[in-house]
């Protein structure tokens, strides 16, 4: 297991300034020690936080050298001012870095509507600048931290031409989840030498592979953003996409958007099962992909899981329901390896055998419709009480 560290050239820090009414980390600071290559991917809400807003614009000349987060207000639904906020702090951290504050990313995340204090987070940038280290990775994760019952770190390490290579993400997100993407904010950096295009092919996969696969309530976020530095300083060549290094390189990175999204999963608001949805038999997988979403994101299926009730009827009526092409009188239902439903109707399965398959704290269920070589998968929890009780 890789130690949660940064890779070589970048710094970071965390702390509270105060935004939270508990005090707890509210703000942190990751910056490159030159200006690294830059590329992000961000929510498809019409209703866009401030912070993603000028997030787009400030990438637009693909490079960046620090991202500025606050957590606990979400500068969403703010109007002008709230704009004004976000460019406030990334001239006010451009200023403590001595940098164009263009080259500067700026991520909120927490409650919509109210303004952020300004005071505090001018103070907080003031404090984070002085506070930067190598050393401050773990820190840094817990105060991007909203609902989160625990920091998501994903670090490894691969060796192209001869030199080791670090890739550190780190990434928050417990509810308001659902692609494309989540109430998460994800940060990765690299010292790979990466040009700028390659660097956004190489996010935007390794996101749809991962970020996009997952759901915890259904609902989409105004700030979901993931953003991606890459500063070159192992002083590698700059990694050809046509070459064996590529593809270890875009292996890493994969993983580690992958593994931060299965955290995000396991840490849903008031969950305790993860499950792993399998739609094949598809006519393609645009309609897989479909059918599993209409499933992952059902209440009446998440409250089945959440008391091990193996209600596969609730499966069917999601499935039907969805756009995508079915013929019910195909479809079959698996729980595990325990087949609860063969051509649409309730498989020759004692009813005790299902109930134990379905308590399993980590879930696997397929469905397959029997038309076509279309398949997907998308990851999910149960709905329990708890989660009410967090966002009442």
């Amino acid at each position: 297991m890789e130690k949660n560290i940064l890779p070589k050239g970048f710094l970071s820090a965390g702390l509270s300034a105060g935004i939270k009414p508990d005090e707890s980390l509210d703000m942190a600071l990751i910056m490159s020690e030159n200006t690294a290559v830059a590329a992000g991917v961000f929510t498809t809400n019409q209703v866009y936080a401030a912070p993603v807003k000028l997030c787009k614009e400030h990438l637009n000349n693909n490079q960046a050298k620090a991202i500025i987060v606050n957590s606990g207000i979400a500068n969403a639904c703010t109007g002008q001012e709230g704009y004004n906020s976000a460019n406030e702090m990334t001239k006010e951290t451009a200023m403590h870095l001595e940098c164009d504050h263009t080259n500067i990313l700026v991520c909120s995340t927490g409650k919509i509507g109210p303004q952020l204090p300004m005071n505090k987070i001018k103070n907080g940038i003031s404090d984070l600048s002085k506070m930067l280290s190598n050393s401050n990775l773990d820190i840094t994760s817990k105060a991007i931290m909203t609902t989160d019952t625990y920091p998501k770190v994903v670090v490894k390490t691969i060796t192209l031409d001869n030199t080791k290579i670090t890739i550190s993400g780190i990434a928050k997100g417990a509810g308001m989840i659902e692609p494309n993407m989540a109430t998460m904010l994800s940060f990765i950096m690299t010292d790979a030498n990466v040009n700028s295009e390659d660097l956004k092919i190489c996010l935007k996969e390794a996101v749809d592979k991962s970020f996009n696969r997952i759901t915890v309530d259904g609902d989409q976020s105004t700030n979901d953003t993931v953003l991606m530095l890459a500063n070159g300083l192992s002083n590698t060549p700059e990694l050809n996409p046509s070459t064996n290094e590529w593809k270890d390189f875009t292996n890493a990175v994969n993983q580690i958007c992958f593994d931060l999204a299965m955290m995000i999963v396991h840490d849903g608001e008031g969950a305790d099962r993860f499950i792993t949805l399998n739609v094949c038999g598809a006519l393609n997988d645009k309609e897989a992909d479909i059918a599993a979403r209409s499933v992952a994101n059902s209440l009446l299926n998440k409250t089945a899981w959440a008391g091990s009730y193996p209600d596969w009827g609730r499966i069917m009526d999601a499935i039907g329901y969805s756009s995508a092409k079915i013929v019910p009188e195909k479809v079959s239902i698996f729980y595990g390896d325990v087949q609860a439903v063969e051509n649409g109707c309730q498989y020759n399965v004692d009813h005790q055998v299902m109930v134990d398959a379905v308590s399993e704290k980590e879930l696997m269920i397929t469905v397959n419709l029997e038309l076509g070589n279309g398949k997907a998968t998308i990851y999910t929890c149960n709905c329990t009480e708890r989660y009410v009780r967090i966002n009442y």
